[in-house]
């Protein structure tokens, strides 16, 4: 890839949205005072755009909004680098954001690590009843009864994506003593060596494994990856978790499988729907969306609000990539995490 020099900007001011109380310290600590940054945290939409007129930069997070409508405004408002603060993408639309020639870059590996450790512990904790068992025990009720799971050793789980997470989460449930089938269309064959995975057809994986957890990205072609159909192949006591997206599961079919017994459980940090819902304190007007509700209503479903990345390490690497993407802009250089340079280039 030929990488294209832009021209120099020293006078870089960005505006980061969504910006919550435990990033701030950290953006702050990166940042060095090298830009003038200002923090809000609205998130983006239509109507927030105009907070970043007099910005030539801002940040999102996977929750704003930067679809073509409000790129048109931010564009005309003088923006011209966005800079995210997440790894996965899909609520920017990169062509629009070419067409106009804004310079966009994410945030890739700033932690697998933490995405894969929290996947498994919504694994632990779904399996183990904790949830359940730390209530009961607070309530001074010490009985057992409801509190059987089953052991990770021995059992069959299936990787869906073996890229920079899926690959972690492969490791970490070899150390557990599973045997690991995976699904994806560019095997890692260090993992086969490693932790004797078995590539294997979607359908395939579907039908045998005991756990499935989702490491794909979300695009046109992963929207409701698991469907009716997939569901259907799947046993009784499967276990789906997803700390990838919302989007990859049909909510409504997920919903009626639970409410049947044709799979198990289902833990999660991402929800189909989760604009206007997460990140925000909903404890004393409650929320209005019913399947939301309905999935927080079932025994075998644990649901943590997209917090996978807040770990210390998560949050200091994801604030030092939003700040070597701006001194690559500033310098007049293309971001090593540039976005749709084919788009550039074509």
């Amino acid at each position: 890839m030929t990488r294209r020099c832009l021209e120099k900007n020293d006078n870089m001011k960005l505006l980061v949205y969504s910006a919550k109380e435990f990033e701030i310290p950290f953006l702050k600590s990166a940042n060095n005072n090298r830009y003038e940054v200002t923090f809000t945290k609205n998130a983006l939409d239509s109507e927030t755009a105009l907070l970043a007129v007099g910005f030539n930069a801002i940040s999102i997070f996977s929750g704003d909004d930067a679809s073509p409508i409000v790129l048109e405004k931010l564009w005309n408002f003088g923006v011209r680098y966005i800079t995210l603060r997440s790894s996965g993408y899909n609520n920017l639309h990169i062509k629009t954001a070419k067409r106009f020639g804004f310079h966009v870059a994410n945030a890739p590996d700033y932690s697998p690590h933490a995405i894969a450790e929290h996947a498994t512990a919504l694994l632990l904790a779904l399996n183990r009843k904790i949830v359940l068992a730390n209530t009961q025990v607070h309530n001074y009720n010490f009985i057992q009864d409801n509190l059987m799971g089953f052991n990770l050793h021995g059992k069959t789980v299936g990787i869906v994506g073996t890229g920079r997470i899926g690959s972690i989460m492969a490791k970490i449930m070899h150390g557990f003593g599973c045997k690991i089938l995976a699904y994806d269309q560019a095997p890692d064959y260090d993992l086969i060596e490693l932790c004797n995975v078995t590539y294997t057809p979607l359908n395939e994986l579907c039908k045998e494994s005991d756990i499935i957890s989702l490491h794909i990205p979300m695009n046109y072609e992963n929207y409701y990856f698991i469907n009716k159909e997939k569901l259907s192949l799947m046993k009784n006591s499967t276990i789906i978790i997803n700390t990838s997206r919302g989007e990859l599961v049909d909510t409504n079919a997920l919903i009626d499988a639970l409410e049947t017994k044709e799979i198990g459980g289902y833990g999660t940090d991402v929800y189909e729907k989760e604009k206007e819902i997460f990140f925000k304190n909903h404890s004393k007007n409650g929320i209005k969306d019913e399947r939301l509700k309905k999935l927080l209503s079932l025994p075998n479903v644990l649901l943590t609000p997209h917090q996978a990345f807040i770990t210390k390490e998560a949050l200091t690497n994801i604030a030092e990539i939003t700040f070597e993407n701006l001194d690559s802009w500033s310098q007049g250089q293309i971001s090593k995490n540039e976005l749709g340079m084919e788009l550039m280039n074509s």
